[in-house]
């Protein structure tokens, strides 16, 4: 093979070293606004996990709330039911003796 074998048919306009740069520039520009996307996406899909964990943080607190209000009401009838009972026990012993 040839060096002349290599090079491309004739009527074919060969790229010059300006055209080059030129590819290279607007390469760079278009890669410039595809970096620019990325982080307005990137801002969008924070300001979005935020929202969720907020909305997630108040849904567990409302949870927690309501569990142990639900607690504290069933310990509260608990000890006033075991304060009858004692109070009966001690009433009724009273009686006996």
């Amino acid at each position: 093979m040839t060096m002349f074998e290599l090079l491309p048919p004739a009527g074919r306009d060969l790229a010059t070293h300006d055209d080059v740069e030129r590819l290279a520039e607007r390469m760079d520009q278009r890669f410039q606004t595809v970096d620019q996307h990325f982080v307005q996406l990137e801002r969008r899909l924070d300001d979005r996990i935020d929202g969720l964990r907020h909305e997630m943080l108040a849904a567990f607190r409302g949870e927690l709330v309501s569990a142990v209000s639900g607690q504290t009401r069933a310990v509260i009838v608990a000890t006033a039911a075991a304060t009858l009972g004692i109070g009966g026990l001690a009433v009724t012993l009273t009686r006996l003796l």
